[in-house]
């Protein structure tokens, strides 16, 4: 089971509800997470982690890897749920491998796997994960109703899982990450199995939860495009080591390309600006536009307001990720000395 079991949680802090209890918190300053040398291998001689030194702070992170680059061991390791063979890990200043139900009562999970109950109402499987995290029977259901409404999935609640779509499985196993309301959420590959549009629905899901909810949110995916776009930091690992660790901007560069993203009307407003003689490309639901002089953000300014339309967002672009990846890392972070991010 990969719910909480067998510890009280906190009730209401970020979303709602009545607090019942609360949890010995890790020192101030402290990291989020912190490994020295952490290392596991199995049985059958696969390293899957390898002397992995860390500290994380709170906020979203990304932990990128293709599979098998020990993603899914990590986390495992964090939960207590696998113990390490060699190394140390905090996790939010307590021990898995010693506390692991006082880690599990603060860390909210969401598994890669398909593995919901099919005859049973989202209502009543997120309301019997609360149970487990030691809530009442009635804080239980108003916590699962709360976490269902967050999630987009309150008319729906009482529907059986086995009649749900991908996407709305997806929101059910944030659902319940999310019921006890942790202080860390770990979220193994939140977009698996999501079209594009689902995918974005999801992302911003979990970009509420850090910016709104406060929690913290380590996100396991192997696309660096959504990291990205929704983390603060990032993790980079390769067979087990650590390729790359630190903050989003400071892996970036700005160029001199503008960034605009309106809420609807973007055709009229790539008309509008090609006829003022700026070049205009498409990137998705975005515009791009060269940085050719300062009156730049003004003329794109002013198109946006003559049409008047909803402005998202404009900014400059700065490299993505995923480039500093494409002909792999130009400088890798020294497991020895770990990374701080």
């Amino acid at each position: 089971m990969w719910g909480t079991t067998g510890c009280p949680g906190v009730v209401g802090r970020h979303y709602g509800g009545r607090v019942t209890s609360t949890p010995t918190r890790a020192p101030s300053g402290a990291p989020l997470i912190a490994t020295q040398a952490l290392t596991k291998r199995y049985p059958n001689g696969v390293t899957a982690l390898a002397d992995l030194t860390l500290a994380v702070s709170p906020g979203t992170v990304g932990l990128v890897g293709a599979n098998g680059a020990g993603k899914s061991t990590l986390i495992k390791i964090l939960l207590g749920l696998l113990p390490p063979t060699a190394g140390r890990v905090n996790v939010l200043g307590l021990d898995p491998a010693l506390q692991g139900e006082d880690v599990r009562a603060r860390v909210g999970y969401m598994p890669e796997n398909d593995c919901l109950p099919p005859d049973l109402s989202a209502a009543e499987f997120v309301t019997h994960m609360a149970r487990m995290s030691g809530l009442p029977k009635t804080a239980a259901r108003e916590r699962a109703s709360e976490a269902l409404r967050h999630v987009g999935l309150y008319e729906e609640r009482y529907r059986q899982i086995g009649g749900y779509s991908t996407g709305m499985k997806q929101r059910v196993k944030l659902a319940q990450a999310l019921v006890h309301d942790p202080d860390l959420l770990l979220l193994d590959e939140p977009t698996n199995g999501l079209d594009p549009a689902g995918r974005d629905a999801m992302l911003t899901l979990i970009q509420r939860i850090g910016t709104d909810f406060g929690i913290s949110v380590v996100v396991c995916s192997h696309l660096l495009g959504e990291v990205e776009r929704i983390c603060d930091s990032l993790i980079a690992i390769d067979g087990g080591r650590l390729l790359r660790a630190d903050r989003i901007e400071n892996m970036t560069t700005s160029r001199d390309v503008l960034v605009v993203e309106v809420a609807e009307g973007i055709d009229q407003l790539e008309t509008r600006l090609a006829g003022l003689g700026l070049t205009v490309s498409r990137d998705g639901r975005a515009l791009q536009v060269p940085l050719a002089t300062e009156s730049t953000y003004d003329q794109i300014l002013g198109a946006v307001a003559e049409l008047d339309l909803p402005l998202h967002s404009l900014d400059q672009r700065r490299h993505r990720v995923a480039e500093l990846f494409a002909n792999g890392p130009a400088a890798t972070t020294s497991t020895r000395e770990g990374a701080h991010v």
